[in-house]
């Protein structure tokens, strides 16, 4: 783990502990005008903490059992502040995860006493922010463990769970001392400024949550989250699970929630058929189009080889943040679906403690005057950019040709000609493809660049857009970009994504004896390679003409698409190439079409549209040599990524 530095001046003992009681017994601002540090300090009893829980009516009936439904919200607060009469901020996750599948590396989940009230709460945060003068607030989405209701996957229901808990935290919601009783109770200890934080679905609901526009959410933290609902389940109709959102649901619920919500489940079944075609169902859960409501900062935490929650959604949620002047900050790690407390543990405490601070409790400490983004380009080599993507980004028409061997051709910035063709074989996936890139092979066509003769940096989000003529009724496409040449990377394709958990532990903030502040370190899990897959997308051709809706195709005629390809924040070096695959069904795309097509791709009218640093003259500047086609060659990669994960990973 990295050494944690400070800046701190020695100071004799006395002063040192004057100004200690001046940051207790001050509000943040008086604090900061005093002189004291600018950031909070663990100056409150985290045994002593206030624990309680409190239902929150939603104002719902999702189960309709004829009675709205309640939330649990567990609550872990300084008793501090309020016996002083001031109040503090809350920092909320709300997940449905408490109670079956637990939280983190470690999987754990809530634990309470005999009354009732939380004695372990997942994560470090209650035990590192709450000595630091913050309340932390675990609420359980509605149909999981104490809450009513029922899981809804990202709809009305799972995303009232938790804005209901902040109309709470700001008078504008009613919570309860129970379950069914009638006993009421206020939030009077905060000042219902609230921070959210969570990864995956809790991240997910955090996004949601901020696209409602509710008052008093101040900032969201979304690690590994998803924006659409529809791209979590399909890719413009190319099915990437085999099972929708009611699996999703009973996977999660409540024994209790099970058992009466029927109706919700079938609900899920109608609004998710597997053609892949765009409901209202998806409407509902699609955060993006709602983007313009968000008033909360966002600092967006993702794994560029994501393949669970993929990074298309880190990708379309930034750039409609970014088009509504939103204020962000990002991470972008090599890793697959893990939380930044296990790839890079000190330096995330830190960064989010100083975010909360200057969000939460208004401290000016820079952090908003540093760089915007910090990228994993190796494992644990991080650089940063003063804005995401960088300046001088631009989109880039690049094209395929044909080369002098069949499959295996060019890419470059002049318009290509010819056609390439390949026949599906939906037992391959990318990183067959890729290990035959210099090979002729049936089912896919490969286009290479030059060697560079300089680094090429792409940052973004990128399309490519393919004209292919089917022979039967039914086609999968797939494009991927590929970095050629060796490299060590996170080895994110093994079960634990990139990381290996070790045997000994560190402490992040106060522990009691039933809630421990240390957790098991991690370490980088490595792997050589010959390429590296860093972009995909993937399509039915069906939706040509609505990325929404498919239909039959006619054998022999021509039809053009356009796929988007998953944001990535990508560095080709000096010597390796740039590639673009065109392929068929990729394997793990669950459920391939009833037919193996071949198609011929037109490359006259096939393109890709990158995003590079510096634009068509960096491209220019990096592939300014000769080349020919490779020989053939057997490249070695990042393995398989394992069985796809049915449920958005803890």
């Amino acid at each position: 783990m990295p050494k944690r530095t400070r800046f701190t001046i020695w100071r004799p003992f006395a002063v040192a502990a004057v100004a200690a009681l001046i940051a207790a017994f001050l509000t943040p601002a008086a604090a900061q005008a005093a002189g004291a540090p600018r950031e909070s300090r663990p100056v409150y009893s985290y045994a002593n903490a206030i624990r309680e829980a409190v239902w929150v009516d939603t104002g719902l009936d999702s189960d309709g059992d004829g009675k709205t439904d309640r939330v649990a919200a567990d609550v872990v607060r300084p008793a501090e502040p309020a016996a002083q009469g001031r109040k503090v901020p809350v920092i909320m996750d709300a997940s449905p995860y408490y109670s079956c599948c637990g939280r983190g590396n470690e999987s754990q989940v809530k634990t309470y006493d005999a009354s009732g009230d939380v004695v372990q709460m997942p994560l470090f945060y209650d035990n590192y922010f709450v000595p630091r003068g913050y309340a932390f607030v675990g609420v359980d989405l509605a149909g999981t463990n104490r809450s009513d209701g029922c899981v809804d996957v990202g709809g009305r229901s799972d995303i009232q769970s938790a804005k209901a808990v902040v109309d709470w935290l700001n008078g504008r919601a009613k919570a309860y001392r129970s379950r069914t009783g009638t006993t009421t109770v206020k939030a009077t200890w905060t000042n219902g400024k609230t921070g959210m934080i969570g990864k995956s679905w809790d991240g997910t609901i955090a996004n949601g949550v901020a696209a409602t526009g509710v008052k008093g959410l101040r900032t969201i933290v979304p690690i590994s989250a998803i924006s659409s609902w529809y791209d979590y389940y399909f890719a413009q109709g190319a099915p990437l699970y085999d099972s929708g959102p009611d699996w999703l649901a009973g996977a999660v619920e409540s024994d209790a929630a099970y058992a009466k919500c029927g109706a919700v489940q079938q609900k899920l079944v109608d609004g998710a058929p597997r053609s892949g075609d765009w409901t209202g169902l998806w409407t509902e859960r699609d955060y993006v189009k709602d983007a313009s409501k968000v008033k909360a900062s966002v600092f967006l935490v993702h794994g560029m080889q994501d393949l669970n929650v993929r990074t298309k959604h880190f990708g379309q949620w930034w750039d409609a943040l970014a088009r509504n002047g939103v204020e962000r900050k990002i991470w972008l790690s090599q890793t697959g679906h893990v939380d930044p407390f296990d790839y890079r543990r000190g330096a995330w405490v830190d960064t989010l403690h100083r975010w909360f601070d200057h969000e939460l409790l208004g401290y000016d400490n820079g952090i908003d005057r540093q760089p915007m983004a910090d990228i994993e380009r190796h494992p644990d080599q991080w650089v940063t950019s003063s804005v995401w993507p960088p300046r001088g980004t631009k989109t880039t028409t690049l094209h395929p040709a044909t080369g002098t061997r069949p499959g295996v051709g060019t890419l470059g910035l002049r318009k290509g000609s010819g056609t390439e063709t390949f026949t599906d074989d939906p037992r391959q996936s990318e990183t067959d493809w890729a290990a035959q890139l210099a090979t002729p092979t049936s089912d896919k066509a490969g286009f290479l660049t030059a060697p560079l003769t300089r680094d090429l940096r792409l940052s973004g989000s990128s399309k490519v857009t393919v004209t292919a003529t089917p022979t039967t009724s039914t086609a999968h496409l797939t494009a991927v970009l590929v970095d050629v040449g060796p490299d060590t990377v996170r080895d994110y394709a093994d079960a634990a994504e990139g990381i290996t958990t070790l045997t000994d532990r560190t402490c992040w903030g106060e522990s009691t004896a039933g809630d421990s502040a240390c957790f098991l370190k991690t370490a980088a899990k490595t792997k050589s390679v010959d390429y590296t897959v860093f972009s995909r997308g993937w399509a039915d051709l069906g939706t040509y003409a609505d990325p929404g809706k498919g239909v039959p195709l006619t054998p022999g005629k021509a039809y053009t698409i356009t796929l988007d390809l998953a944001a990535t924040d990508h560095v080709v070096p000096r010597g390796h190439r740039l590639a673009l695959i065109v392929a068929g069904t990729d394997k793990d795309l669950i459920d391939p079409p009833s037919t193996t097509p071949t198609l011929t791709v037109d490359l006259s009218r096939t393109t890709a549209r990158v995003p590079l640093a510096g634009g068509a003259a960096a491209f220019a500047r990096a592939t300014a040599t000769r080349w020919t086609a490779p020989e053939a060659a057997t490249l070695h990669g990042v393995r398989a990524p394992r069985a796809v994960q049915r449920v958005p990973a803890s």
